[in-house]
């Protein structure tokens, strides 16, 4: 089987899965099952027949609207199952055809659904935050990165997050953080390690803070926004590796520590 041959089996496998990921993404915040039940229009809720599960195609055909009660049906399902599948494709260049690959795949379809759902609800289901702690510690004694990384990684990063909500609960009178969000950093630190759970932590929350600092800037309305650091942080840990990007930071930071000692030194 040649390699593009591969990367299409893996990319239609992605699709696949993304469509099943939005039945996650839609009825997880309801409690409802995910399995079990034909998925059905949200609006009349019709049980949809075969072809209109088609991933994509079947959103492109139909208009984006319901096949009988016309009612809108939302972007987001395509650009997820897309989503799914480039991430798979990009997942399988990126490791190759082996064990770690199955591990970082479910782990990027958890990470899909963490994102949509914490930015659409503002909440992230424990369901997959808890058992994903667990699942990434187990498999951590066979894979990358070691059961040592993952359990620091568990540890330190959920309990940083903790810590900072015990604080500001303490000086302001109210949560800051969601636990959900620390079992989800606590979870990044099972899969990636505890480096990768801070790098996560600092990256998301950079972000986080740039397109806050933008939302209040141009709505100018702070009071009552909760803020989605979960959508951020899942995101941010889609990224299959750091090592790029922690590359160019120290060799910034040297350059600029350079720059810096010849300026002290010339100047003295």
């Amino acid at each position: 089987m040649t390699e593009l041959s591969v990367t299409g089996l893996i990319g239609a496998l992605g699709l696949a899965l993304g469509s099943f990921l939005n039945v996650c993404i839609y009825r997880l915040p309801k409690g409802q099952s995910v399995v079990g039940q034909s998925s059905r229009c949200p609006v009349c809720e019709r049980e949809l027949r075969w072809f209109e599960n088609v991933p994509v195609l079947a959103w492109v055909l139909l208009g984006g609207r319901c096949r009988i009660c016309k009612a809108a049906v939302s972007p987001t399902y395509p650009i997820v199952e897309l989503a799914t599948a480039a991430l798979f494709m990009f997942y399988y260049w990126h490791f190759g055809l082996q064990p770690l690959l199955i591990v970082r795949l479910l782990f990027a379809a958890s990470m899909v659904v963490l994102c949509v759902v914490d930015f659409q609800t503002r909440e992230l289901p424990g369901v997959i935050t808890v058992p994903g702690m667990a699942i990434g510690l187990g498999v951590s004694l066979l894979l990358e990165p070691g059961w040592p990384a993952s359990l620091i990684g568990v540890v330190t990063g959920g309990g940083y997050l903790w810590l900072i909500n015990k604080l500001y609960l303490q000086l302001c009178g109210r949560e800051g953080i969601g636990s959900g969000d620390v079992k989800l950093l606590a979870m990044i630190g099972a899969f990636r390690g505890w480096e990768d759970a801070f790098v996560t932590l600092w990256i998301g929350s950079l972000f986080g803070l740039v397109i806050a600092g933008l939302r209040f800037t141009l709505r100018k309305k702070v009071r009552g926004y909760r803020f989605p650091l979960g959508s951020f942080l899942s995101g941010v840990a889609l990224v299959p590796t750091y090592q790029p990007l922690l590359g160019w930071y120290v060799r910034s930071y040297y350059q600029f520590y350079c720059r810096i000692t010849d300026w002290f030194m010339d100047f003295g």
